[in-house]
């Protein structure tokens, strides 16, 4: 019998129906048994005789996944009770059969009891769900419209992810208040309803912020709190003694809309990240939004004048930034915000208090945003990611952009990053000591994200670019703003890279298109993302990204080895090479033994490939010319002076293929 530590070296098992999700057997049975139903599973599983009791087992299994997976499914068994019972009746008639057939093992009749339980909460799960959204209705009604209050299947299914694809609960209710007034009452409701509360957005998060995590959540969603106001120049700015263009938007405004207002009124919202043309007003905030405009004017931090939002006690709390620089908060010695508490009604104020910070503690030296400090000093709403409240609406101070700008794409070749990134640093360094330009937007596009998007580059070379620089160049002197263009592309030209300069808005457009396909990037990776933010000094950019290569590249030639280890498995078990025969092709010696020659000889070029890798793997640090024996000629040509094995892999002097190494042999090992 194989026991469980031996079973649990295999890969994933995947035997339940109806499972269209990433979890495997295991975590389904875990979640629905309990791990000692998977223990005994285990146990079981090589003892299997007819394999019915098993079949019937998996099929309940997945109809149960199924449906807690399905809130279409889930409705139509809670309109409908004879097609829930005759659901439960099949569970129950399962159970019963497999019993039949135990013949009094003990660890089947254990597992049975397992099942028993999970039917019986199962069942119970409906009634419950009718009395709490009964319950939430009637409470939730007296707050907001009943249009409002959302159980239907494509509410539910439509908030349980954001863009990370990443599933874990479908939410219990989803609530899109009409106005800003009715979210404190909202939030006191979810309380008393013992509700986990989720703020919401656009839903463009790739953190996994707004993900419902338990099923007993409650997602308040904000993006019908879309009143935008107009740009007033306001005189009354706390200890600011000038004119100062704003801007009040509600929770729910996408981004672009603020941009494009303040556009048609000649000035510039900074807040522009990528995801603008979805992302709403109250995720910029929660996130501490920044954008390409960040290098000159700051994140959404920067640009605050005040915010309003809800505590996770339902009461009202409005942040007001005092004596605002009108510029990076950094640049300011001392930081104040004023923070004033009300009661639910908004008018009763409960506590008035200043909080004081140095401007640096907001940044980290060399980093500009630290994304590390979440808490900021207890500053309310701003970077938290919805945890400590939900913000409702928020005023920002809009700028003038310059009469001149010029868009340069810079496009650097080669495999070598440490000849590309320093022209990131060169060109910052440049503009920021000419004092009649500024730098009003800088990104950098790394060769990964070139290849996702599907990059058309402006260069005739005919191939991608390892790294593309995008920077717009701004003035009020058009000849100053023209030969500080001009200059950018001279040092893109010094480092085997190429620019290209837009002067028109269409123009200037395009060079920017690029940068915001970042939905391509779970294309290109086939799978959930969830990003971890990190910010780095511009002079360590080439090392952190040959670090991230690096564990690109280790992980790559782990599941390599992986897929030619599973190869080595298939070949040497002689049971998997009963291969069927091909019509008219009668069993013979011969052709036994010339398919036992062709296997022979697989497992040899196996064995060589997966010798070769696992040593180049194990020394990546050692210097090349101590590993001449695991490279080709033309591969040993292409050393230079001291270095490692892993830097000719990060050029791509060395590649390790797949396709080219094992399928393409095995194929022509194979062919006909």
């Amino acid at each position: 019998m194989q026991t469980a530590t031996s079973a649990s070296n295999k890969r994933p098992y995947r035997e339940i129906p109806y499972n269209y999700t990433s979890f495997s057997d295991r975590e389904i049975i875990l979640h629905l048994l309990g791990e000692r139903a998977w223990d005994i599973l285990e146990q079981l599983r090589e003892s299997r005789d007819t394999g019915v009791s098993a079949h019937m087992l998996l099929e309940m299994l997945g109809d149960m996944w199924m449906v807690s997976r399905n809130p279409y499914v889930q409705d139509d068994l809670l309109k409908h009770d004879k097609r829930l019972q005759a659901l439960l009746d099949s569970f129950r008639s399962r159970i019963s059969a497999i019993e039949q057939r135990a013949k009094g093992n003990p660890l089947t009749l254990d597992l049975i009891e397992s099942m028993h339980t999970a039917v019986h909460k199962f069942a119970a799960w409906f009634p419950t769900q009718k009395k709490l959204r009964a319950a939430a209705l009637q409470r939730f009604r007296k707050i907001t419209a009943k249009d409002n209050i959302l159980f239907d299947g494509l509410s539910r299914v439509s908030h349980v992810t954001d863009a990370t694809d990443w599933r874990v609960a479908l939410p219990f209710v989803v609530l899109t208040p009409d106005t800003e007034e009715e979210i404190a009452a909202l939030v006191r409701a979810c309380i008393e309803l013992d509700l986990t509360i989720i703020p919401r957005g656009g839903g463009t998060g790739y953190t996994g912020g707004v993900i419902p995590l338990h099923e007993n959540s409650a997602i308040i969603n904000t993006e019908k709190l879309e009143d935008l106001g107009n740009v007033i120049y306001r005189d009354d700015l706390p200890q600011v003694d000038q004119s100062v263009a704003t801007v009040r938007c509600g929770a729910g405004v996408v981004t672009r809309r603020v941009s494009n207002l303040a556009q048609d009124n000649g000035l510039v919202f900074a807040v522009d990240p990528t995801s603008q043309d979805a992302s709403t007003i109250g995720g910029n905030v929660a996130m501490n939004a920044g954008g390409k405009k960040a290098v000159l004017w700051g994140t959404a931090l920067d640009n605050l004048v005040s915010w309003k939002m809800v505590t996770p006690e339902g009461k009202w709390l409005e942040v007001t930034r005092l004596n605002h620089n009108l510029g990076k908060i950094h640049d300011q010695a001392s930081v104040q915000f004023e923070v004033v508490y009300r009661d639910i009604d908004d008018k009763t104020e409960l506590e008035r208090k200043t909080l004081n910070f140095e401007g640096q503690y907001f940044r980290k030296a060399g980093l500009g945003k630290d994304v590390t400090n979440k808490f900021l000093g207890g500053l309310p709403g701003i970077q938290k990611e919805g945890c400590d409240g939900l913000i409702t609406s928020a005023v920002f101070i809009l700028h003038r952009m310059p009469d001149q700008i010029r868009t340069v794409c810079l496009e650097f070749y080669g495999t070598d990053l440490h000849e590309a990134v320093p022209a990131i640093v060169e060109v910052k360094q440049y503009l920021d000591s000419n004092e009649r330009v500024l730098l009003s937007g800088l990104e950098h596009l790394d060769d990964r994200y070139v290849k996702a998007v599907k990059y058309t580059p402006k260069s005739a070379r005919g191939v991608l670019p390892k790294m593309v620089l995008i920077a717009d160049i701004v003035g009020d002197d058009e000849q100053a703003v023209a030969q500080a263009a001009s200059h950018i592309v001279t040092l893109a030209n010094q480092r085997n890279g190429e620019g290209f300069i837009a002067t028109t808005p269409q123009g200037r457009r395009n060079f920017w298109a690029d940068r915001g396909r970042t939905a391509a990037i779970a294309a290109h990776t086939n799978a959930f993302k969830i990003n971890e933010d990190v910010v780095i000094p511009l002079h360590n950019l080439a090392a952190y990204s040959e670090g991230i290569e690096k564990l690109n590249i280790t992980e790559s030639m782990q599941n390599k080895l992986q897929i030619v280890e599973r190869l080595l498995q298939f070949f040497q078990d002689k049971e998997h090479l009963n291969l069927p025969k091909v019509k008219d092709d009668e069993q013979c010696a011969e052709g036994d033994s010339l398919l036992a020659d062709k296997v022979a000889s697989a497992v040899d070029h196996l064995q060589k490939t997966k010798q070769r890798w696992q040593t180049i793997l194990q020394n990546f640090e050692t210097p090349a010319q101590d590993c001449l024996h695991l490279l080709t000629t033309e591969e040993q040509a292409r050393i230079r002076p001291d270095e490692k094995l892993i830097d000719l892999l990060l050029r791509l002097d060395v590649r390790i293929t797949y396709r080219k190494t094992v399928q393409k042999t095995l194929h022509n090992i194979f062919v006909g």
